[in-house]
């Protein structure tokens, strides 16, 4: 696998969670939402099609895999995924669960309000909670 530098306002607005086969998964820093980002490890990619075709199959598998273990670890009603990139153009894939009544339904996150960033025992439990959960999913094609 390719060694990719991340984007600086990935890295300052999440944290490090995984190595899936094709990805890193991170963590939005955002109490609000729980908000996982995929971000394949492939140079110089911004879109979905950049991608050779295995790799986007893979992608679409983990993104896939991901939400449904978010889905149930929050109870959430919906799970967004969304792939924008008109701030960040590297490509990375937002998985961000939704709850009716949460602080932007029915709206999208992005824009809305302050983030209110996970303090570190916080940080440390859904790290935990998310890994011991990955521990049981298939994302290898």
């Amino acid at each position: 696998m390719s060694s990719v530098e991340l984007d600086e306002r990935l890295v300052r607005d999440s944290y490090p969670v995984a190595e899936l086969p094709l990805s890193q998964l991170r963590l939005m820093d955002d109490t609000r939402f729980p908000w996982l980002i995929l971000i394949p490890r492939r140079k110089g990619v911004s879109e979905v099609f950049d991608l050779a075709a295995a790799d986007r199959h893979q992608l679409w598998h983990e993104a896939s895999e991901v939400s449904r273990m978010l889905k149930e670890l929050s109870q959430a009603d919906k799970i967004n995924v969304a792939s924008l990139g008109n701030v960040v153009a590297q490509l990375h894939v937002h998985l961000v669960a939704r709850r009716r009544g949460d602080d932007a339904w029915p709206g999208p996150v992005w824009g809305h309000g302050q983030a209110q960033p996970y303090d570190l025992d916080e940080l440390a439990s859904m790290r935990d909670h998310l890994l011991a959960r990955l521990d049981g999913l298939q994302l290898e094609l």
